[in-house]
């Protein structure tokens, strides 16, 4: 897959809703149920941290959901690539860009969304081929006013930032015509996972689902 079809592909994902839900998940059996309600809420593209010892699994689990578009996010080696793949990711996110983990999604033919900070970052990956990016950490790194600025010499990079955002600054972000969508945790908050309270996180999806975009 080359970086232009994984760019394709990582687009059509991005435009699947206003909102990508990065999920940490320490227990197993949260999974299915808590794609089923983000999937439900109208939220399908689920990006599953690798930061757990139940990451795979629990991406296994939430493939198996209809509607629902997996991916594995923090993404930082070969091998984690060839095992978010094997386990049924179908796209995948890292912080940044190394040439490993570039070469290693377009191996196993997995859309990569990388991770990118500054014009240096941002140019080096579109002159590789790769128009889609994730904007990481967003808040930390300039937030939507950077966006909007990198958006006049760079108009041809679509954005996911993710880092810091919530609902209430959500909207700065998906204001611009180079943000795709925005990537947050809020959606699943693990007060509500802990108590199995799926019918709230539906009702943060749908209300994350009814943001308005403008790219």
């Amino acid at each position: 897959m080359t970086p232009s079809q994984q760019s394709l592909k990582a687009a059509e994902i991005c435009r699947l809703a206003p909102v990508v839900p990065v999920l940490v998940i320490d227990d197993l059996a949260h999974a299915r149920p808590l794609a089923e309600a983000l999937v439900a809420g109208g939220l399908p593209a689920l990006e599953v941290t690798l930061r757990t010892p139940v990451a795979l699994d629990a991406i296994r689990a939430m493939a198996e959901v209809p509607g629902g578009v997996v991916g594995a996010g923090t993404l930082l080696t070969p091998a984690d690539v060839k095992a978010a793949k094997a386990a049924g990711a179908m796209f995948g996110v890292s912080p940044g860009a190394t040439d490993r983990i570039i070469a290693a999604c377009e191996d196993e033919g997995l859309p990569l969304l990388p991770g990118a900070a500054t014009a240096s970052e941002i140019m080096a990956l579109l002159e590789k081929g790769y128009t889609v990016q994730k904007f990481f950490p967003a808040e930390q790194a300039g937030g939507a006013a950077y966006l909007k600025s990198i958006g006049s010499p760079l108009p041809q990079v679509k954005f996911c930032p993710t880092g810091g955002i919530s609902l209430k600054i959500a909207p700065d972000y998906l204001s611009l015509k180079n943000i795709l969508c925005v990537g947050g945790s809020w959606v699943a908050p693990k007060e509500a996972m802990a108590k199995g309270d799926w019918a709230a996180i539906t009702t943060l999806a749908r209300e994350a689902a009814a943001l308005p975009r403008s790219a």
